[in-house]
């Protein structure tokens, strides 16, 4: 017999950690060569390991949500007779791999091992007086005694069960019966306000994996990016008359949403506003304002958030975007989605669909520098002047473009000329068909 550790591997993008997300193994298990055994998230996606030889499992190197460094321990696995020389090399050249950390990160590591003491201090000395006492709550208006009959009528008799309301606790009215306002002033004393809800039992889930990326990510963002936001009203009605043409006469085609519509609108406004596709290198002061159009595609998933990317988005059409976005997102959602196609991207949409809401102020995808939301299509009646020159109302569909922008990048004024001119070709999608 003899022990073989295995490394975690260097598994590229010049990472120095990785997070276990899930084992699929348990110490006494056994594992037969290049089966999966658990599954480490990176940055951009997650990876399955395989183990390079078949034994029993001695030792795991953590629980779901601890981290692993590169060329540390990640499992010890005893095995019959001897561990291939290939192995053995390739598995030390794992450990020898590991990237060394940046002095920034050492610093922070420092930082926050070893807080000064003084903040503390500080944070005591800001604000001397004590905490105000809790406002005392309501007590509850007399209940009827134990042994007094309840008068009710069954309406409230069931409804007082439903809701798990003792009526010999609520007061009754002056002639003694207990009426539905009665059992609603009780309710309003006892939960805050209205009818009481049925309590659940509190839980603790530990934050791991894509959540925990997600909470990174977004935290990074909103810390380090002064976001703005700015939203415009759309009359969408003739877009989603052609959206329908198109869709009558497809063919074997793919069926199309708004979103392949609204991404070659995107494209086709882009070029005038290069800053508005671009990123931002914070630690180098450099923005890249990108020829290519690679949109990202906010989905959501049992895991998540993810943000699939579509690469040269300016090069498709309209049912080459619809297949592409049928294709990443079902990637996304079995998670399929390969590390390439989660990264590179250098604008991202984000749609809620049908629960778009009436305007939303996304998060940028950092280091992105503008994120855009179509938000939910209504209807809803609108002052419209005829080709006769005659104002009248109008049922008209009506969509508003939420636009989030890095303010150090993108100026109020760019963001707003970009809406401006996306709503154009938008109002008038004749337009958006047109090289």
């Amino acid at each position: 017999m003899a022990k073989f550790t295995f490394n975690m591997p260097d598994i590229g993008e010049g990472i120095a950690e990785a997070e276990i997300v899930q084992w699929h193994k348990q110490v006494g298990d056994t594992i037969t060569e290049d089966e999966e055994f658990v599954d480490m998230m990176t940055d951009k996606a997650t990876v399955p390991m395989e183990s390079p030889v078949t034994g029993k499992i001695l030792e795991i190197a953590g629980g779901e949500g601890d981290m692993v460094s590169i060329g540390s321990m990640l499992v010890v696995i005893e095995v019959e007779g001897e561990v291939p020389d290939e192995v053995i090399e390739e598995n030390e050249a794992a450990a020898d791999a590991a990237p060394a950390p940046k002095d920034d990160e050492v610093e922070e590591r420092i930082e926050v091992e070893n807080p000064d003491p003084s903040d503390a201090d500080d944070a005591m000395a800001a604000d001397p007086s004590p905490p105000p006492a809790p406002a005392p709550t309501p007590a509850p208006a007399p209940a009827q005694k134990a042994d007094t009959p309840v008068l009710a009528t069954p309406a409230v008799r069931k409804r007082a069960r439903d809701l798990g309301v003792d009526l010999a606790q609520v007061k009754p009215a002056e002639d003694g019966r207990v009426r539905h306002g009665d059992l609603d002033q009780f309710l309003s004393y006892t939960s805050g306000y209205g009818a009481a809800a049925k309590t659940r039992e509190d839980e603790e889930k530990k934050v791991i994996g894509m959540r925990r990326r997600i909470a990174e990510n977004m935290a990074a963002s909103k810390r380090n990016i002064p976001h703005f936001s700015y939203v415009e009203e759309c009359d969408v009605t003739a877009l989603e008359e052609l959206r329908g043409q198109l869709n009558s006469n497809r063919g074997d085609k793919p069926k199309l949403t708004l979103l392949p519509l609204l991404i070659t609108a995107i494209c086709k406004t882009l070029p005038d506003f290069p800053m508005i596709n671009a990123r931002y290198d914070d630690e180098a002061g450099v923005v890249t304002r990108y020829g290519a159009v690679h949109l990202g595609m906010a989905a959501q998933t049992d895991a998540g958030l993810m943000v699939p990317v579509i690469k040269n988005a300016q090069a498709k059409n309209l049912w080459q975007l619809a297949n592409e976005i049928t294709r990443l997102a079902e990637a996304a959602r079995n998670g399929t989605a390969k590390s390439e196609e989660l990264q590179g991207g250098t604008l991202t949409v984000t749609s809620l669909g049908p629960l778009g809401g009436v305007a939303t102020t996304p998060v940028i995808n950092r280091p992105e520098v503008a994120i855009i939301g179509p938000n939910r299509i209504i209807e809803r009646p609108m002052y419209v002047t005829g080709t006769d020159g005659v104002e009248r109302i109008e049922k008209r569909k009506l969509m508003n473009i939420s636009i989030s922008c890095d303010h150090r990048v993108v100026d109020g004024w760019d963001a707003a000329s970009f809406v401006q001119q996306l709503k154009n070709l938008l109002e008038k999608p004749a337009l958006i068909l047109v090289d």
